[in-house]
């Protein structure tokens, strides 16, 4: 029940080379200032998958680990995988703080060093819908995932806070030819034609993840100095075009915040999917 790979065309994307420059860009900054704040959605999402305990659970493009935690809280047998190593030490100190054990693997998620059905699920929270060859990645989340188990995951939709960013971004910085949104991911029609021919269901649920800093410029500093993707735009643009760009997520942002009181509380939509093999 694996996805079908089609062969590469002579003008298809350089993968490999745009997966180095991300891998640069995540392992930037320091994303666990960002990723703790969403350990909710990993929370969300075990019980929304009702994980059991002695189940094993594979988290691909874990990051720095909430939903790898959340499985391990649940007692599951839980392998993390990133191909940020910087990433993977971080959750490792979160889950020996809290007397939690994981095993944790250095991986690509194009190409996961499992063999077929290992699983009995399969997760990812804002991590694999990064990946730029969509198809391999979704091939590989099910390749892993047991007949009858789970793929479960929370992905940003393209209409949401983040999704806008995305866009934004995208004005600044011009994308790898050949290489689409990672918002498809939270896009239901995008999952039904990667996903539905080939598996049983496909649950979604739309839901919202609640970005609340001290202000707007909060948001912006923290993200600035610390989310890879974000840090590696400002760098790459002259002052100007540095300066249009802060003003422009600053503009975003206020689209979406809900404060008056000057803080920032902005609720940015994710789809929350699990899928049965």
């Amino acid at each position: 029940m694996n996805i079908a790979t089609k062969p590469k065309p002579a003008d298809a994307p350089d993968y490999t080379a745009i997966k180095a420059k991300q891998q640069t860009a995540w392992g930037s900054g320091d994303y666990s200032r960002v990723g703790v704040t969403l350990q909710i959605t990993g929370e969300t999402l075990c019980e929304a998958m009702d994980l059991r305990a002695g189940q094993s659970v594979l988290d691909v493009a874990g990051g720095n680990g909430n939903v790898t935690l959340a499985a391990a809280r649940r007692f599951c047998r839980v392998i993390s995988t990133d191909y940020v190593e910087s990433l993977l030490a971080n959750s490792r100190l979160r889950a020996e703080a809290q007397g939690l054990p994981v095993t944790y693997q250095q991986a690509d998620a194009e190409q996961l060093p499992f063999p077929d059905s290992s699983f009995d699920n399969v997760v990812s929270t804002f991590g694999v819908m990064f990946t730029p060859n969509q198809g391999q990645a979704a091939a590989e989340l099910l390749r892993t995932c047991r007949p009858g188990g789970k793929v479960g995951m929370a992905n940003w939709t393209p209409d949401g806070f983040i999704g806008c960013l995305f866009r934004l971004l995208g004005q600044y910085i011009t994308p790898p030819p050949g290489v689409n949104s990672p918002a498809n991911w939270g896009d239901r029609t995008f999952l039904e034609a990667t996903f539905g021919a080939v598996v049983r269901e496909i649950r979604t649920e739309r839901k919202q993840f609640t970005f609340r800093y001290h202000s707007p410029e909060h948001w912006l500093d923290v993200f600035r100095n610390y989310y890879g993707p974000l840090l590696k735009a400002f760098e790459s643009l002259d002052k100007d075009a540095a300066e249009n760009l802060r003003q422009d997520v600053l503009d975003l942002i206020q689209e979406f915040n809900l404060a008056e009181d000057g803080t920032m509380v902005v609720p940015s939509d994710y789809l929350e999917v699990i899928i049965i093999r």
